[in-house]
């Protein structure tokens, strides 16, 4: 059984950062972490070295993050040497032992993506058992199961999540100002910590964030804080 939150205020993460300003309105809006899209089939997708000079506009205590899809271990280890005090989220098929390896075997703290399937199906997923497997993982990523790996915009049924999980829960997949206070409001308890990503939702196009709605996003998770 999982406790219940030690603290109200959820932690956000801006997602699939490709340019120096979208880099700076995260920062400005007060986000906690900025992710970079390290898989090559994505339009968010940069370079490791792109995100190691992204990653140097960073304040202290604001976490870089990077997005791996069944990326070879070596080279993951080597980008997540690459952006000091960054942390690995693994959006593919990777295995417990593939994040752990590629993680430098707790050199770096690790996320790891469950894909939910879309309507009725998501009562199949069995979260409990996939925090369980990925234990080692420092949170497990709620998204959407889309036919690409993430990004896709669209949200699963929340409701369908079990009541209680021993686990950070980060919540993805469809999140925008307009529903992320539902979402925080249905899932804030059901977990140790939860915490929220967005990427499309704030987004002007693909790979190119609007500085407004990232404004908007942090607002409305903090007015969710405010009344819970």
């Amino acid at each position: 059984m999982s406790s219940a939150p030690s603290a109200t205020r959820t932690r956000i993460k801006i997602c699939g950062l490709t340019r120096e300003q979208d880099v700076d309105a995260a920062v400005d809006a007060g986000a906690d972490a900025v992710g970079f899209v390290l898989y090559p089939a994505s339009p968010r997708a940069v370079t490791a070295e792109r995100a190691s000079r992204l990653a140097s506009r960073l304040p202290p205590f604001m976490t870089p993050v990077l997005l791996f899809v069944n990326e070879l271990v070596a080279q993951a280890a080597a980008s997540l040497a690459g952006v000091p005090g960054s942390m690995a989220q693994f959006h593919g098929d990777e295995t417990p032992d593939q994040c752990w390896e590629a993680s430098g075997r707790g050199a770096h703290r690790f996320m790891r993506a469950a894909r939910i399937p879309l309507g009725a199906a998501g009562t199949g997923f069995d979260l409990v058992k996939y925090a369980s497997d990925y234990s080692r993982a420092h949170a497990i990523l709620l998204d959407a199961h889309v036919e690409a790996y993430g990004g896709g915009g669209k949200a699963f049924d929340w409701s369908l999540l079990p009541p209680a999980v021993d686990a950070h829960l980060v919540l993805s997949g469809g999140l925008t100002p307009a529903n992320v206070g539902d979402g925080i409001r249905q899932l804030r308890t059901a977990a140790k910590s939860l915490s929220v990503d967005v990427s499309s939702g704030v987004e002007a196009s693909k790979g190119i964030k609007d500085a407004v709605k990232i404004r908007e996003f942090v607002a409305a998770v903090r007015a969710a804080d405010a009344l819970s």
